[in-house]
């Protein structure tokens, strides 16, 4: 009896089973909350450490680097938006950014040498980008061939396409005033392009979180083989997903023509990586272990603001490049941790 005592002392006083459950409930609550929100909750961190670095503070918090910061990821934001969906199926779309610079020449060309009127110009723009989109479409999802290689030559082939057709010179005369308003004035003291990527942001978080088409994209990229057993087309569907990214990369075109006031022969294709560390940073906040609209923003935001607080901290010149790198290949790490832990990949 006594060595049992013993044994029992040393192991510690006995617990409670009617309390232990709601303890370990509550834990894994707050554990689930912190994964979800950590990205916001640094980014938080973020927004305050450079709010009172004595070196960033006074410019940092003032009203016109809070616009300059909301304007600069409004094409970024887009473009981000606009990888979730192929990544939602399990492909990749590397040719957004290419994607957005072929649009914003065709919006700017339309204007500047056929003097055709705004609105068809801005049509034509994000109809180049659907065009793209449904190219990218038939060679993956009907022809079946690799979506890594595919998107990297349609990256590579684009701006080359663009460079012929210009000759290098940048499309900046016959733009008419009201779009370059639109892409340099705000509204209700916020940038106007950031009330269409608000909009275009919250149609894509409902259509890939709330319908059909969502839950369905998801489930062809957690397992294609086992979707098509039950039943859901997976051509039909990837193909869809690859038009919608080369159509949202064709907005994201228009909004470089009206940030730019032009087509820059040079301007987009230097924003993949960018867009490409939002997705990834955003696959670990909202819904961690699966790429989200809403995360894919958020990420957006969080390297943006960063940057801009080095750079007013007086960083090296290197420093925002070796921040979007460092975050790219940290993002895809924690991002592919949590998808195997959640059993997502």
């Amino acid at each position: 009896m006594s060595g049992t005592r013993l044994r029992e002392s040393a192991r510690g006083p006995a617990r409670n089973p009617a309390t232990s459950p709601p303890v370990t409930a509550r834990t894994g609550r707050l554990g689930a909350a912190a994964e979800r929100y950590g990205l916001v909750l640094l980014l938080v961190g973020v927004v305050a450490f450079f709010s009172v670095l004595p070196a960033s503070s006074a410019a940092f918090t003032s009203p016109a680097n809070v616009q300059a910061v909301l304007a600069s990821i409004a094409v970024v934001s887009v473009l981000a938006v606009a990888a979730v969906f192929p990544l939602a199926c399990g492909q990749f779309d590397f040719s957004v950014a290419a994607t957005s610079l072929v649009s914003s020449i065709v919006c700017a060309a339309l204007m500047s040498n056929h003097h055709a009127p705004p609105a068809l110009a801005v049509l034509c723009g994000v109809g180049a980008g659907v065009l793209v989109g449904l190219v990218n479409a038939v060679l993956v999802a009907l022809l079946r061939l690799n979506a890594f290689i595919i998107t990297i030559g349609m990256a590579t082939l684009l701006p080359g396409m663009v460079q012929w057709y210009t000759r290098g010179v940048d499309l900046v005369r016959g733009v008419p005033r009201p779009l370059r308003d639109f892409g340099s004035l705000t509204w209700l003291g916020l940038p106007r392009v950031i009330w269409l990527v608000a909009a275009l942001t919250a149609v894509c978080w409902f259509a890939l979180a709330h319908t059909a088409f969502g839950r369905r994209l998801y489930a062809i990229g957690g397992n294609a083989s086992a979707a098509r057993l039950v039943g859901i087309p997976v051509t039909a569907l990837t193909f869809g997903a690859l038009t919608i990214s080369g159509g949202l990369a064709g907005v994201a075109g228009v909004i470089l023509t009206a940030r730019n006031g032009g087509g820059l022969v040079n301007s987009g294709v230097d924003l993949l990586f960018p867009a490409l560390a939002a997705v990834f940073l955003g696959a670990t906040a909202i819904d961690p272990g699966r790429y989200n609209v809403l995360g894919a923003v958020i990420g957006t935001l969080f390297v943006a603001v960063s940057v801009s607080g080095l750079t007013l901290a007086g960083a090296a010149e290197w420093v925002p490049a070796v921040f979007n790198g460092a975050a790219l290949i940290i993002a895809v790490a924690v991002s592919t941790l949590l998808a195997r832990r959640h059993g997502t990949s």
